[in-house]
């Protein structure tokens, strides 16, 4: 089994009996999140998409852009959400290079 192989997904629930508390109030927490609101589901997926690109999340990746697919996201969509990803990781190097000059 890889560092990142889908199966360890399978020791979550595990990893949660070591920390019940925590565990179920994380969990509640990612529910509410993603819930569809004023944000509709798809657009949240499609936002847990971009931060999963560029955290680059393997895991994240693949769940997100499953349940994104799953609330109406197309693959156009999907593409485009990773352009915007792509946008805002270089900006932040941009605007972060203004460090780097006096002037």
């Amino acid at each position: 089994m890889s560092m990142y192989d889908m199966a360890n997904m399978r020791k979550l629930k595990s990893l949660g009996a070591k920390a019940p508390e925590t565990w179920k109030s994380y969990l509640a927490f990612d529910e509410a999140a993603r819930a569809d609101g004023v944000v509709p589901k798809k657009y949240k997926e499609l936002m847990a998409v971009a931060v999963a690109l560029t955290t680059q999340c393997p895991y994240c990746i693949e769940i997100h852009k499953a349940e994104a697919v799953k609330a109406g996201a197309t693959e156009e969509e999907l593409v485009e959400t990773a352009f915007v990803a792509a946008d805002l990781r270089a900006g932040g190097t941009i605007t972060h290079a203004t460090h780097l000059i006096s002037d």
